[in-house]
């Protein structure tokens, strides 16, 4: 049915109807919109997340739909909501299209939740909380069996007539939404309300608000969302997302409880239309050419795709890893226990004196993010840049170019842009600090050309200590010769341990490179800091290469060197007590103290004034 074709009221009702009638009742037209098969006669409220649950009639089974449409605290608010006085407006395309009043907003207060989902049977309630406040909850639950925790999402149930309505809505108001592109200059989901009450009118279809409310969140959630990833991608809570392939439950690695299954799975052919959108709204291309691809959302998430069976033999999958929209800073990381304030004033001096630094670890060790939040440390006005496969790192600096390499999607080679050709083109640049994400092929070499030039650097490897890291480093692929090696200054170690049942993360040792030892040819290394796991404290062996460099540059005593590192410890602590976390706030108290550390010292006890 298209837009300039309505039919009137009784005859979509008529419609839907016979529609309820046939075998294919619920086929959805619209791949990868509506991702449920055929839906049981009878589905409740607390299944395993089929979505959008359907029941069998016109009325809801759980939750009630007098709570659902429930006025609040109004007693006079009307159980439906009608159409508003129209004005019309003509488009850029010469139709017209009608002007609403604005919208009644849903407010969970006062209209109640969409969903009240039910404990199932066999579980334990361990948790529970909002993503969307009244419209999709999280039910953290432990398997009696297995004594597993699960991830259970619950979303708005739909009848069956709300549920064909949304397709035909969905439909037709992708022609609305191609026609009035153009003229679009208010905000996007208020544009999507506008535009299904306009259909609504058309088709003389008068809803409750309980209905409305939720066709509404079904409708923003997948023309502006992720669709049943959005819930996912919302979730502040959760580190990765992770599709192993079709019909299997999406897992995830959740701060509080790690690795845990979800009740959401996808059909094959659902699951390769998601793939694709995914990849296309990163900006990418995938197809079965090309099956693979690491990409950036727009939000900033990394995404490693695989297309079909080509590669991954049980379907396509897919990883997120979640963008923290504020990278994490020293603060919170001091907070955590990943660091102490002493490491920490230890890497502050180092970078501003330009000591190059290397983070080594595990998978999903913290490098990234740790590299990221000593970065703040860089004086405010030195050339930054940095260098990436995937957009990660994110600094408060004017002076900072952000590059990324691109994937060719063609037969031309020069079309591809690697870390190779980005770090050549850097060191034109002229910059005083150069950050590359992670080192793993050919560009490393490059890279310690720039730190044997004098080019401070900082970079990630995959290592899990020391001795492998410099091992990687000297043989295929990197090939870095060991003469070079002795540029850089610190390698920090870090992991994920256990603080009881509780993985966290931890530096294990900060070690000083020392140079090549004459006698036998091998790096020397100094320990500087060491992690002792049974008492989670960070311990320093007393002694540093850099610290004694640096008093011999800037000309201080050993009492100067001591007093200027207590200077900074206790600035990163009154930062920790006042509650200064946020990196716009911290990076300036940072860039304050190295214009005029007296001022910050002055206002130690109430720091908001060094950036008020």
């Amino acid at each position: 049915m298209s837009f300039f074709r309505r039919k009137e009221s009784e005859e979509i009702k008529q419609d839907i109807e016979e529609d309820i009638k046939q075998e294919e009742l619920l086929k959805n037209p619209v791949n990868g919109f509506l991702e449920s098969s055929s839906p049981d006669e009878e589905t409740p409220a607390d299944n395993t997340g089929e979505e959008p649950v359907l029941l069998d009639s016109d009325e809801e089974k759980s939750p009630d739909p007098d709570i659902l449409s429930s006025p609040g605290p109004e007693e006079s608010s009307e159980s439906t909501i009608k159409a508003a006085p129209v004005a019309k407006k003509r488009s850029l395309f010469g139709f017209f299209f009608p002007k609403t009043k604005t919208p009644e907003l849903y407010d969970p207060k006062k209209d109640g939740p969409l969903v009240e989902p039910k404990i199932p049977k066999g579980y334990t309630l361990v948790e529970e909380y909002w993503v969307s406040e009244g419209r999709s909850k999280v039910l953290i639950v432990n398997n009696d069996d297995t004594h597993l925790n699960e991830y259970m999402l619950f979303e708005p149930v739909l009848t069956r007539f709300e549920y064909e309505l949304l397709e035909r809505l969905f439909e037709d108001m992708r022609d609305v939404l191609i026609l009035t592109d153009e003229e679009i200059r208010q905000e996007k989901s208020l544009v999507l309300i506008e535009r299904m009450s306009e259909l609504l009118r058309e088709y003389k279809i008068t809803l409750k608000k309980s209905s409305l409310f939720k066709l509404r969140y079904y409708l923003n959630r997948n023309f502006l969302g992720w669709s049943r990833l959005d819930p996912l991608i919302k979730d502040p809570n959760l580190e990765d997302i992770s599709c192993d392939g079709s019909g299997i439950p999406i897992f995830l690695y959740h701060r509080k409880y790690r690795n845990i299954k979800t009740n959401i799975s996808f059909e094959e052919e659902v699951l390769n239309s998601l793939a694709i959108t995914l990849a296309q709204r990163s900006g990418k291309h995938i197809s079965i050419s090309q099956p693979m691809l690491d990409a950036t959302l727009p939000d900033g998430s990394r995404l490693q795709l695989t297309l079909g069976k080509e590669v991954t033999s049980r379907g396509t999958s897919f990883t997120i890893r979640k963008f923290r929209e504020d990278p994490f800073t020293p603060v919170e990381l001091m907070e955590y226990g990943t660091f102490s304030a002493d490491e920490l004033a230890f890497f502050w001096l180092a970078i501003e004196n330009n000591k190059s630094l290397l983070f080594v670890g595990g998978t999903a060790s913290g490098k990234t993010s740790s590299l990221n939040a000593v970065s703040l440390f860089i004086p405010p006005l030195a050339k930054v840049v940095s260098i990436e496969d995937t957009r990660e790192i994110t600094l408060y600096h004017d002076n900072w170019i952000a590059s990324v390499t691109r994937e060719s999607v063609t037969e031309t080679a020069s079309a591809k842009i690697d870390m190779f050709d980005l770090l050549k083109a850097a060191m034109r640049q002229r910059p005083e600090y150069i950050l590359v994400g992670e080192v793993r092929g050919s560009e490393a070499q490059t890279l310690f050309q720039a730190m044997n030039t004098g080019h401070t650097t900082f970079s990630t490897l995959h290592g899990n200590d020391v001795d492998a890291a410099i091992h990687r480093l000297e043989n295929a692929p990197l090939n870095v010769p060991r003469n070079m090696v002795q540029a850089l200054d610190i390698v920090s170690v870090q992991a994920l341990v256990y603080r009881g049942q509780e993985r966290v993360r931890r530096s294990l040792e900060i070690v000083e490179i020392a140079g090549i030892d004459p006698a036998t040819g091998n790096l020397r290394v100094n320990n500087v800091f060491e992690y002792y796991p049974i008492t989670d404290v960070h311990s320093y062996s007393g002694r540093s290469k850099v610290y004694s460099g640096i008093m011999e540059v800037r000309g201080w005593s050993s009492a100067e060197m001591s007093e200027e590192i207590q200077r900074r410890k206790e600035i990163l602590l009154a930062m920790q007590k006042q509650g200064i976390r946020r990196y716009v706030e911290v990076t300036r108290v940072f860039q304050a103290y190295s214009i005029n550390p007296e001022r910050v010292m002055e206002n130690i006890d109430d720091l908001v004034k060094v950036f008020s």
